[in-house]
C-alpha cells in the first residue's frame, strides 16, 4: 500500500452555495462549481477525497425534501465502511438548519463536517478554501466521532445545536449558543419531506393573520419568532389557544440572538400567558433550528412531553427518542 493510500477517505457532499459560486457577466452569484472543482482548490490535504455532487442551490432555496435528501446521503456514506469521515459543502442561508436535522436523524459515528463560505470562489478575499481545508482536517479527526455535526468556519468548529449566522458580510458568520461538548439529543430519524412547519414573526402591534392562515394553509406546527425572551401580545395569546384546541404545537422562539429564552412576563401578552395558552418555549434554539426540531418531532408522531422536553434547557435536557 502507498502512502497515498493510507490516507482516510473523506466523502465531500456539494450541495451549492457561496462556496461553490462565481459571479456571472450580469454580476450575480450562482453555484457553477462541481466538487471537484472546489477540492482541486486544497491539494494538500492528508485525506483521499470523494466528491460527490448532489445538487447546486442556493441554500436559501432549499426546501424540506432537499435538506432530507442531504441527510439521507450523509446516511448513506456514514454506512460506507471505508469512509473515516464526511463534509458537507453548502449554503450558510439555512446551513444550520440542515446541519440541525443531519444531528437529529444520525447518531454521528464518524465525524460530520459542515462548511461553506461568505464570498464566491471568484472574490479576492474567498474563505471557502481555508474553510474546507479546515473541514477536511477535522472529518479525519477520530476524536471528533461521536461530537455530533460540526461546523467549520473562520477556523473554529461549532456545534449544530445552538447555531445561529450572526453576520451577512463577516467571514466569522456563525455563533453557538452551546458548548461543543453538549451534543446529546433526541434520535428522530423519520423524513420530514412532507411535513409543513411555518415560521410567524410577532411585532409590535401584530395581529394574529399569520397564525391562522398557517392554520387555513394545514401547517403540522407553528414557531413564533417572538419578541424579547418570548413575548407577544392578546392576539397572539389567543390565537394560540386556539392552535392548542386543534392540537397544532406551537413553540415559542425570539428574535434576539443570545440567550436562554423563559416564559416569565405576564401582563396578557408575555411569554408567561403564552405558556398557558399552551405554547412550548425553546429555550436555546432560534426559529429557524426551532422549526427544524420542530418538524423532526412533529414527523416521529411525538407526544407533546417528549416536544416539551426536546425544546427544554438545551440538548442535554433532551430525550434520547422520542
Amino acid at each position: 500500500m502507498n502512502t497515498r493510500q493510507a490516507y482516510p477517505l473523506v466523502a465531500v457532499i456539494a450541495t451549492g452555495g457561496t462556496i461553490a459560486s462565481r459571479r456571472n457577466a450580469c454580476g450575480a452569484s450562482t453555484p457553477s462549481l462541481a466538487g471537484e472543482d472546489l477540492l482541486a482548490l486544497v491539494p494538500n490535504v492528508g485525506a483521499r477525497l470523494q466528491p460527490i455532487d448532489l445538487m447546486a442551490k442556493d441554500s436559501a432555496s432549499l426546501t424540506f425534501a432537499d435538506m432530507q435528501l442531504i441527510s439521507d446521503a450523509v446516511g448513506l456514506h456514514m454506512s460506507d465502511p471505508g469512509v473515516a469521515g464526511i463534509v458537507v459543502l453548502h449554503g450558510t442561508d439555512a446551513m444550520e438548519e440542515t446541519a440541525l436535522l443531519v444531528h437529529l436523524q444520525h447518531a454521528s459515528s464518524k465525524p460530520i463536517i459542515f462548511t461553506g463560505a461568505q464570498f464566491t470562489a471568484d472574490h479576492p478575499q474567498a474563505d471557502g478554501p481555508a474553510n474546507l481545508a479546515l473541514a477536511i482536517e477535522a472529518a479525519t479527526d477520530r476524536c471528533l466521532a461521536g461530537r455530533g455535526v460540526l461546523v467549520s468556519f473562520a477556523g473554529r468548529l461549532l456545534p449544530a445545536w445552538g447555531l445561529y449566522k450572526r453576520s451577512a458580510d463577516d467571514p466569522d458568520a456563525f455563533h453557538s449558543a452551546r458548548p461543543t461538548a453538549c451534543v446529546a439529543s433526541p434520535r428522530l430519524s423519520k423524513p420530514v419531506s412532507d411535513v409543513r412547519v411555518d415560521i410567524v414573526a410577532v411585532y409590535p402591534g401584530c395581529d394574529a393573520a399569520h397564525i391562522h392562515a398557517s392554520l387555513t394553509a394545514q401547517a403540522n406546527g407553528i414557531v413564533l419568532a417572538a419578541l424579547g425572551s418570548g413575548n407577544a401580545n392578546p392576539a397572539v395569546i389567543e390565537a394560540v389557544r386556539c392552535c392548542t384546541q386543534k392540537g397544532i404545537p406551537v413553540v415559542v422562539s425570539s428574535r434576539v440572538p443570545d440567550g436562554l429564552l423563559i416564559p416569565s412576563y405576564g401582563g396578557g401578552g408575555g411569554g408567561h400567558d403564552l405558556a398557558r395558552a399552551g405554547a412550548i418555549h425553546s429555550s436555546t434554539l432560534r426559529p429557524g433550528q426551532a422549526r427544524i426540531l420542530l418538524a423532526a418531532l412533529v414527523a416521529a408522531e411525538s407526544s407533546l412531553p417528549s416536544i416539551v422536553r426536546a425544546f427544554g434547557d438545551g440538548p442535554e435536557d433532551s430525550p434520547r427518542a422520542a
